[in-house]
């Protein structure tokens, strides 16, 4: 009875993996099959390099949308990873176990509210902020930064808090016995042992920023046009997919598919990253 409960639960098992594999592959079919005509068509330099988003003229070009989306990931980074990093190790190795308490379902809370929330968030707070500092619409590339920085804080934090947790004692209390204090063992022992972690955190922040759709919609601006400051709206590739997709047909649609193929690439680079960092984090072990 138990050899054959052992099968059926294998079998289950298995099957569950091999729907998420279809899944994947159904969804890569679907986008290249659909994409890459489309790319081909415009024209790999039109479509990648061209700065021109103009429908209405049959006239494709993503390129300020890849800007856009590398621009508001990198000031999303700039945020959101210094943040992070202090805020986990504050929780790891200073925070009091009163304020830990308070502190962890806070953090935990903040990775399960909706996008949207966050979006409304940044229309009615930040953006007014920044329309009063620095004048203009508020709605920009700035806004968009500020609230993906925000959003990808749980990320960092709880996986930079389980790697620092996982470093062996021996690493803190040899540094404590050649002399150091508490806050050099953390920083020049523990911290360097836990780098790969550390590292996988941000890069699974970054995919988070990448993708994000609704709230960038809300506080961008949506600009299809190259960013020259920091206040000026932008569009990134997700946010052109959604804002255009509901009525869109033909080589239009066929061009917004052909940005989500872009984007998928994004996102299997990142993914292909963090796979590294845990093959090189296991060999070091």
């Amino acid at each position: 009875m138990n050899n054959f409960k052992e099968k059926s639960m294998q079998l289950v098992f298995a099957l569950s993996a091999c729907i998420s594999i279809v899944a994947v592959a159904l969804i890569c079919i679907f986008l290249f099959a659909n994409g890459i005509p489309a790319i081909a068509e415009i024209g790999v330099g039109n479509f990648l390099g061209g700065t021109a988003w103009k429908p209405s003229n049959n006239t494709y070009g993503i390129f300020p949308m890849i800007i856009g989306s590398l621009y508001v990931t990198a000031g999303a980074i700039v945020i959101g990873v210094p943040i992070g990093i202090l805020t986990s190790v504050f929780m790891a190795f200073f925070c009091p176990k009163k304020a830990y308490k308070i502190i962890k379902p806070a953090v935990e809370l903040l990775a399960g509210i909706p996008s949207v929330v966050y979006g409304f968030f940044g229309l009615m707070v930040i953006v007014p902020i920044i329309r009063k500092l620095f004048g203009g619409s508020g709605t920009s590339m700035l806004a968009a930064s500020v609230v993906l920085g925000i959003m990808i804080l749980p990320t960092i934090i709880g996986v930079s808090e389980s790697a620092m947790r996982a470093v062996p004692e021996s690493y803190y209390e040899g540094s404590l016995g050649l002399g150091a204090s508490h806050e050099r063992s953390v920083f020049f022992a523990v911290l360097p042992a836990a780098k790969s972690g550390i590292l996988a955190g941000v890069i699974l922040g970054i995919g988070r920023a990448v993708g994000e759709t609704m709230a960038v919609v809300m506080v961008a601006g949506n600009q299809a046009v190259l960013p020259q400051k920091l206040t000026q709206g932008v569009r990134t590739m997700t946010a052109n997919i959604v804002l255009e997709m509901g009525y869109a047909a033909d080589l239009h649609r066929e061009a917004l598919i052909a940005t989500a193929v872009v984007l998928f690439v994004f996102i299997l680079i990142i993914n292909l990253s963090f796979s590294a960092i845990k093959r090189r984090t296991a060999s070091e072990k």
